[in-house]
């Protein structure tokens, strides 16, 4: 019904995952080269057909397919337009919601190896960041929660940034993983920022547990910060929300989108949420099909022709978290492999991946590589990851 093997050339758009190196084949950058769902499509043309794009008041309607949404696909009922803060992206959503819990000095905890706009974004906000490295065990990671209970307990800690589903490591904690987090921030004072913009993309065996739906004190002492862009690639038109059950939370949210002056949403991203909302779920089911099935290709390639380098499973996101320590020269140190792995496989074999360690220390020796594309274009690139390791 859709074609996701249609092969769009995007040089030349002033594409940041296109463009910003010229001449390479780019499976950094979190964004698909498929089109957007023709729902979304159609609506963004009858609203463009319209011609006049000033300042637009939310309808009741974008709150009601937001609360269907969820409701239908996640069991998170209850949703009202008294509980959402509407803003420009994740990003602003998460940055303002560590301004609106914290005061200078303060630290935020965060699961490395762990999304790297988390750390300009605590920085930004005069805040200290503090790793609870994730668990690398048989390939798979998993929450450390002794050292998150170590870290939680000191009183300068405030608030955990959370990224569920995870990015990169490609985890989809489940609620048992959730309730033993939340337990020990409850127990701590701990606030919970809970980045799920990666929700809508998991695999069968995988699903997704909004952290809204756990305990209510719990969820009393979090925000949660929802967008449908990653899931329906519409990053470019900026378009998120912030979910707060607890009235005076979603007052400091308010204030703190209002300070940062991300508060004003574009005509076209509500456009595209509702329509993505509402008519968007056989699109985004054929897409996850799509996605499972370039993963499993990944999966044979390497074992067939590049068993040095090790694909963890991939529970949710279109991110592949490569283990790469293989490719080490005996005798080369560690320290600075990623990067100067990455500059290598840019440079000689014309394929560009996120380097480990942009998403913390925890992420030297591994690759990311986004596998949202047609599958003649992820078949050529993982060629060129051959190649490149190969002369590494």
């Amino acid at each position: 019904m859709y074609n996701f093997d249609e092969e769009i050339d995007r040089t030349g758009t002033e594409s940041v995952k296109w463009d910003e190196f010229p001449g390479t084949l780019p499976m950094w950058v979190a964004d698909m080269d498929f089109k957007a769902a023709p729902c979304i499509l159609k609506a963004l043309q009858r609203r463009l057909d319209h011609g006049v794009f000033g300042y637009e008041l939310l309808p009741d309607a974008y709150f009601e397919a937001i609360s269907g949404w969820f409701a239908a696909r996640h069991g998170w009922k209850g949703i009202g337009r008294e509980h959402i803060v509407p803003t420009t992206g994740v990003i602003a959503a998460y940055s303002a919601a560590i301004k609106a819990m914290t005061v200078p000095g303060d630290e935020v905890i965060v699961q490395t190896p762990c999304y790297n706009a988390f750390f300009p974004a605590i920085r930004n906000n005069k805040c200290v960041e503090v790793h609870n490295p994730l668990r690398y065990e048989g390939g798979r990671y998993t929450i450390d929660f002794e050292d998150l209970a170590r870290k939680a307990v000191d009183p300068r800690a405030k608030v955990l940034l959370l990224c569920n589903p995870h990015n990169p490591a490609g985890r989809v904690w489940t609620r048992e993983e959730l309730l033993a987090v939340g337990e020990i921030c409850l127990r701590n004072g701990l606030f919970v920022i809970s980045d799920e913009i990666h929700c809508e993309l998991t695999y069968s065996g995988h699903d997704y547990t909004p952290w809204a739906t756990l305990e209510r004190d719990m969820v009393r002492h979090s925000v949660s910060c929802i967008s449908p862009t990653k899931a329906f690639n519409i990053a470019g038109i900026q378009i998120a929300n912030i979910f707060a059950a607890d009235p005076d939370v979603l007052r400091k949210m308010d204030r703190a989108i209002n300070d940062n002056e991300c508060c004003d949403v574009n005509v076209f991203g509500a456009t595209a949420l509702q329509a993505a909302y509402r008519e968007g779920g056989p699109w985004l089911d054929e897409l996850r099909k799509y996605l499972k099935a370039n993963a499993e290709t990944v999966y044979d390639f390497l074992e067939k022709e590049l068993p040095g380098v090790t694909a963890l499973p991939l529970e949710g996101t279109y991110l592949m978290w490569l283990d790469c320590r293989n490719a080490l020269h005996e005798g080369e140190p560690l320290e600075g492999f990623s990067e100067r792995l990455a500059a290598h496989l840019r440079e000689q074999a014309g394929l560009t991946l996120s380097t480990g360690t942009i998403y913390g220390p925890e992420g030297e020796g591994f690759e990311r590589l986004n596998i949202a594309c047609p599958r003649t274009r992820l078949k050529e690139g993982l060629r060129r990851l051959r190649d490149g390791v190969l002369s590494y």
